[in-house]
C-alpha cells in the first residue's frame, strides 16, 4: 500500500455527518421517552470494528427479520464518539442499544448492578501499540520521554488493556504505571502525528484503520505488542449492550436486531468485496477499496458476533479493582440470547 498522509486520516466521518449525528443526539436527549416494541435507537461509533452495523443498516436486516414476526420495526440510527456519551445516553433512555469496547461495557454492567448486559460481539480485531522511538521494544523500555495516544486515557479499552499487562510487568500496585505517560487523543491525530513524527506523541495504541496507515506511512514506526498478546489471542473488541428493560420490554425488536447482527455478520463473510463498499458508502470513507479489503481480508480480523476472551477482562479488571463485581462466567453479563453461542 502507498504512504497516505494526515489529509487521509479522517476517514471514518465527514463534517456535515458529524454535525447531522450531534443534531440527531439532541433531539433525542429532548425526548427522553423509552422505545416501545417496534422501535429501537441505536448509536455506533466510527470505524471499521463496526462493520456488522454498517451492513445492517445498507441492507434494512432489523426491519427485514422485523417483517418477519410480523412486526414494522421503526430504526433510528445516531453516530457518537466515545464511551462516556454512549453511556450517558443509554442511561437516560435516549438510546437502546449502544456499543464501545469491552471494559467500558463491563464498567456499565458492574455499575448498575446488572441492569446493563451485554448483546453481542462485534468483532475479534487486534489493537496494535506501535512507536517511532527505536529503543523501545518492550513495554518495559518506555520511559517518561515517551507519550502514548489512547483516545480515552486511564479508562478506555486501550488503557485497560494496558493495564492488565501492566499489572504482570510491574506488579498489581503499578497497575496505572503506562497511565501517567499517556495522552487522550483521537485515532486519526495520533496517526497523523506518528507519521508527520512533528509531536511530542511517539506512540498510540491504534485499531484498525489507523495502525495499517502508520506503519505503511512512516518506515520509524514499529508494532510493540497488540491485544491479542495481552489477551492470549483472538479477542473481542467491541461490543453491543443494553437495559435489561429493554431487552424484557420488546422481546419481538430485540430478537429481531439479534437476528439481524448474525446475518450481518455471515454476509460478510461471505462477500468481503461488498463488505468493503459497504463500509466507504455507509461512513462516507476517504479509505481506498484496496485497503478496506486488506483489513476486512487480514486473518487477525473476524467479523463475529460470538465473543471471544471477554472474559478475560472481566477477571483481570476485578482483580485491579476497576470492577466491583466478580463474574462466574461470561454469560453473567451477556443477555442469553448470546448464550447458545461457542462463546467466552
Amino acid at each position: 500500500m502507498s504512504a497516505r498522509g494526515p489529509s487521509t486520516l479522517g476517514v471514518n466521518f465527514n463534517r456535515s455527518k458529524a454535525m447531522g449525528a450531534a443534531f440527531g443526539i439532541a433531539a433525542m436527549l429532548i425526548a427522553g421517552q423509552a422505545a416501545a416494541e417496534g422501535k429501537i435507537r441505536i448509536a455506533q461509533q466510527f470505524g471499521i470494528s463496526y462493520l456488522i452495523l454498517d451492513v445492517i443498516r445498507d441492507q434494512k436486516l432489523i426491519e427485514k427479520h422485523g417483517k418477519e414476526a410480523g412486526v414494522d420495526i421503526e430504526v433510528d440510527w445516531a453516530s457518537i464518539s466515545g464511551a462516556t456519551a454512549m453511556n450517558e445516553a443509554l442511561l437516560a433512555n435516549n438510546l437502546d442499544i449502544v456499543s464501545a469496547g469491552v471494559p467500558p461495557a463491563l464498567t456499565m454492567w458492574d455499575r448498575t448492578g446488572g441492569d446493563v448486559k451485554l448483546v453481542a460481539a462485534l468483532g475479534s480485531l487486534p489493537n496494535y501499540l506501535i512507536t517511532t522511538n527505536p529503543d523501545v521494544k518492550t513495554l518495559k523500555d518506555f520511559s517518561d520521554k515517551d507519550r502514548i495516544a489512547v483516545p480515552a486515557a486511564g479508562v478506555g479499552f486501550q488503557s485497560r488493556t494496558l493495564q492488565i499487562e501492566a499489572a504482570k510487568l510491574f506488579g498489581q500496585e503499578n497497575f496505572q504505571k503506562l497511565d501517567q505517560i499517556s495522552i487522550s487523543l483521537p485515532h486519526p491525530d495520533a496517526t497523523a502525528a506518528l507519521i508527520s513524527g512533528a509531536t511530542e506523541v511517539n506512540s498510540h495504541f491504534s485499531s484498525a484503520p489507523f495502525y495499517y496507515q502508520a506503519l505503511q506511512g512512516n518506515k520509524a514506526v514499529h508494532k510493540v505488542i497488540s491485544s491479542y498478546d495481552i489477551l492470549g489471542g483472538p479477542a473481542t473488541f467491541n461490543v453491543l449492550y443494553t437495559t435489561t428493560a429493554f431487552h424484557d420490554e420488546n422481546p419481538k425488536t430485540y430478537a429481531a436486531f439479534y437476528a439481524a447482527l448474525g446475518e450481518a455478520a455471515k454476509w460478510i463473510n461471505a462477500n468481503k468485496e461488498k463488505a468493503a463498499e459497504t463500509f466507504i458508502r455507509q461512513q462516507g470513507s476517504k479509505l481506498s477499496p484496496e485497503l478496506v479489503l486488506e483489513i476486512i481480508n487480514d486473518p487477525e480480523n473476524d467479523f463475529t458476533i460470538v465473543p471471544q476472551n471477554t472474559f478475560v477482562y472481566a477477571t483481570e479488571l476485578h482483580k485491579l479493582g476497576v470492577l466491583k463485581t466478580e463474574a462466574g462466567s461470561w454469560k453473567d453479563y451477556f443477555f442469553q440470547e448470546a448464550h447458545g453461542e461457542n462463546g467466552g
